[in-house]
C-alpha cells in the first residue's frame, strides 16, 4: 500500500518555499492544524521523521530532504502534464517555454520567433530570461522546454545543438584610442573600464577566455542589465564592452560603434539550443529549432 501521494510532496515543498507550516498552509488553502496532521500520519507511516524542530522554525531530516528532491523533480512534470492536458481540451497545441542564458541574444531571438508563431498558430512562446545561468536545472527541472546557451553543458537526457556561429568582440566608441587597432591584446584593457552583463565574470568570456589567461583585470568593472544603456555608456565614452560582432554591425548603423578583435585569433562562439532528449519528438518543438538553424545567418543580419 502506497503511503506517499502528491499532496504530501506539495506540502513538503511549499512549507521549503514559505519558510513555515503556518504560511505553507495559507499558500495550499489547508488550516495548519490540517496540515500538521498530515504529515504526522505520513511520518507514523513511513516509520521516519521528515521535520525536526529547532525552536520555532523546521528542519528537513534526511527524509525529509530526499522528499523535496522528488517534489522538486516529480511535480513540475506533473503540473507540465496537467498544463499540456488542459491546452490540448481547449484545441491548443501547446506553449513552448524558452529560456535565455544568452542577453544579447533576445533581439536574434524575436526575428526567429515572428516567423514561428506565423507557422504555428495554435502554439503560445514564452520566453523567459531570469533562467539565465540556471537554465540547466530549468530543463531538468521542466520550467522551461528549450534553452538559449552559449556554454553548453552536455548532461545524460539534455541534447545541445549548435544554431550559429559568432564572434565575440570587444566594443569601442570610433573616437577610442583602441578603435583603430586591428586586435586588442589583454593589457590593453588593464586602464579601461569594461561594461558587462550582471553575470558573474568566470561566466562572461572577456574574463575567462581573454584577461583571467593572462593575468590581467580591467581598472573598473562595471555592469548594465540592458544593451542599449551599454552601448550608449560605450559612446559616451565612459568605458568598453565586449560582445557579438554581429549584435554590433546592427547597432553600428545608428551608433558610432566600432568592434575591434579579442587577441589575435579571435575569440570564436556558438549559440545552441539545449533541449530534453524526449521532448526532440515534439513536433513544434523540433521545428522551432530547424527554424532557428535554417534562419541562422539572416537573423543575426542587420
Amino acid at each position: 500500500m502506497s503511503f506517499l501521494d502528491r499532496h504530501h510532496l506539495s506540502i513538503i515543498r511549499e512549507v521549503d518555499r514559505q519558510g513555515s507550516l503556518t504560511a505553507a498552509a495559507g499558500v495550499l488553502c489547508l488550516s495548519q492544524s490540517a496540515l500538521s496532521h498530515t504529515m504526522r500520519k505520513l511520518e507514523q507511516q513511513l516509520g521516519t521523521p521528515v521535520w525536526l524542530r529547532e525552536g520555532r522554525s523546521l528542519r528537513l531530516t534526511q527524509s525529509g530532504e530526499f522528499l523535496l528532491a522528488v517534489a522538486n523533480r516529480v511535480l513540475p512534470q506533473l503540473e507540465l502534464a496537467e498544463q499540456r492536458l488542459a491546452q490540448f481540451a481547449q484545441g491548443e497545441r501547446g506553449t513552448l517555454r524558452i529560456g535565455m542564458e544568452c542577453h544579447p541574444c533576445y533581439q536574434w531571438l524575436l526575428k526567429v520567433v515572428s516567423p514561428y508563431l506565423d507557422q504555428w498558430p495554435d502554439v503560445d512562446v514564452d520566453v523567459r530570461q531570469k533562467f539565465q545561468f540556471g537554465g540547466i536545472g530549468a530543463l531538468f527541472g521542466y520550467e522551461i522546454d528549450l534553452l538559449v546557451t552559449p556554454d553548453p553543458l552536455h548532461k545524460p537526457g539534455l541534447v545541445f545543438e549548435p544554431v550559429f556561429d559568432y564572434e565575440q568582440v570587444l566594443v569601442v566608441g570610433q573616437d577610442h584610442p583602441l578603435a583603430g587597432k586591428t586586435h586588442v591584446l589583454p593589457a590593453d584593457l588593464a586602464s579601461e573600464v569594461l561594461i558587462t552583463y550582471p553575470v558573474a565574470p568566470e561566466r562572461l568570456d572577456i574574463f575567462s577566455q581573454f584577461l583571467q589567461p593572462a593575468g590581467v583585470g580591467p581598472r573598473q568593472h562595471k555592469t548594465s542589465e540592458t544593451t542599449d544603456i551599454m552601448l550608449q555608456m560605450v559612446v559616451s565614452g565612459r568605458g568598453v564592452a565586449a560582445l557579438p560582432r554581429w549584435l554590433v554591425q546592427q547597432y553600428a548603423d545608428t551608433l558610432p560603434l566600432v568592434p575591434v578583435r579579442l587577441g589575435k585569433a579571435g575569440i570564436d562562439k556558438q549559440i545552441w539550443l539545449g533541449a530534453r532528449e524526449g521532448d526532440l519528438s515534439v513536433d513544434y518543438l523540433r521545428a522551432f529549432i530547424d527554424l532557428a538553424r535554417a534562419g541562422a545567418g539572416q537573423a543575426t543580419s542587420g
